[in-house]
């Protein structure tokens, strides 16, 4: 089994807490550590848990520095996760391979997925596996899949069987053209477009085991018991692997309090996160940004520069590297010309 994880390098820490669950766990596993910016000065692959290092300036971009100009950090790791399926199938020529988001955790190992990818050739977490049952839990969770999607893409596995790479080729294409936080046209990067995998391919697993991709959005449905030392239940059953996203923006804890705040557990949990993250290099490496998040004098670019480049072809080939800021280039454009009704973002 192939697993991998796509980040900048402020995540690396988290990346590294990852990969060594990964490695306690599923010690035969294979990880890729899908980098989409330019390492620190300090990183060596050959110092680090991970086996393979994939640059995104490794990865068959069609468009370039152009395509990645038009996205946003998170935008940008989520765009090329279908690309990350297909090197590591072409490159290691890999049977089974496992994303993982780079802020969870596994507990314990990932035999049942191996199993289920020898009769499935794709397999997906849902963010809920039971109704919720009170009005605030259903737009809490129920909503907010229809809003974001009904399958967490923090977890996808894939088989390399032709339904498999049809379906990577799929969702892979969409994400080229389709992988923006635009939820006023049905978007939200990688994840709503596998709304449609089970109903366009017949090969599409669910896992709804309650161990599995664990997270706020499901807490209120699923118990956690016993302690780190002796192992986590969920319902149970085994916890698989955790997902704490939302921690760094603060969602994490609140949603925490409201759905699991008698839960010792729960805290129990976020406090080890932390302190493993703490112990990766949280500090140093968590404030960083990311090399293409800035024009190449070290500006940051807007969301407004972005969005208006994306949608205007007569831009991108007026300007095909967006990030130069040369006399007369982009930037300069953008200041000259951007307010003045004659630029819309979007057509």
């Amino acid at each position: 089994m192939h697993i991998f994880t796509s980040i900048t390098s402020n995540y690396i820490p988290k990346a590294r807490v990852l990969v060594r669950s990964v490695k306690k766990h599923a010690p035969g596993a294979v990880f890729h550590l899908l980098l989409c910016d330019r390492p620190p000065e300090d990183f060596a692959i050959e110092n680090e848990d991970f086996d393979h290092l994939i640059l995104i300036d490794d990865l068959p971009v069609e468009g370039g520095r152009a395509w990645i100009f038009q996205h946003s950090v998170v935008e940008l790791c989520t765009a090329v996760k279908g690309l990350g399926f297909s090197t590591i199938f072409e490159r290691h020529g890999a049977d089974k391979v496992v994303f993982l988001d780079p802020d969870t955790a596994l507990f314990s190992g990932l035999e049942l997925v191996a199993d289920r990818l020898d009769q499935y050739s794709v397999l997906l977490t849902p963010h809920q596996t039971e109704p919720e049952n009170t009005h605030a839990a259903i737009l809490d969770n129920e909503v907010a899949s229809l809003k974001f999607g009904v399958f967490n893409l923090g977890f996808l596995a894939v088989r390399n069987t032709p339904e498999g790479r049809r379906f990577i080729g799929w969702w892979s294409e969409r994400l080229r053209d389709f992988c923006y936080d635009d939820r006023g046209n049905g978007l939200f990067t990688d994840q709503k477009w596998v709304d449609l995998a089970p109903a366009l391919f017949a090969d599409v697993g669910i896992l709804r085991e309650p161990g599995f991709n664990v997270s706020t959005w499901n807490l209120n449905q699923r118990a956690l018991s016993g302690d780190l030392e002796n192992g986590i239940l969920v319902n149970g059953e085994p916890l698989c692997f955790y997902h704490f996203s939302g921690l760094d923006s603060g969602a994490m804890k609140v949603m925490m309090e409201v759905y699991g705040a008698a839960n010792p557990v729960l805290e129990s949990l976020r406090d080890w996160y932390l302190q493993q993250c703490e112990n990766m290099g949280q500090v140093s490496l968590g404030g960083r940004h990311c090399f293409y998040d800035k024009y190449s004098d070290g500006q940051r670019i807007t969301s407004a520069e972005r969005t208006l480049y994306r949608y205007r072809d007569e831009l991108q080939e007026r300007f095909p590297d967006p990030y130069d800021c040369v006399e007369g280039g982009y930037r300069d454009w953008f200041r000259d010309n951007a307010g003045t009704g004659d630029c819309p973002t979007q057509e």
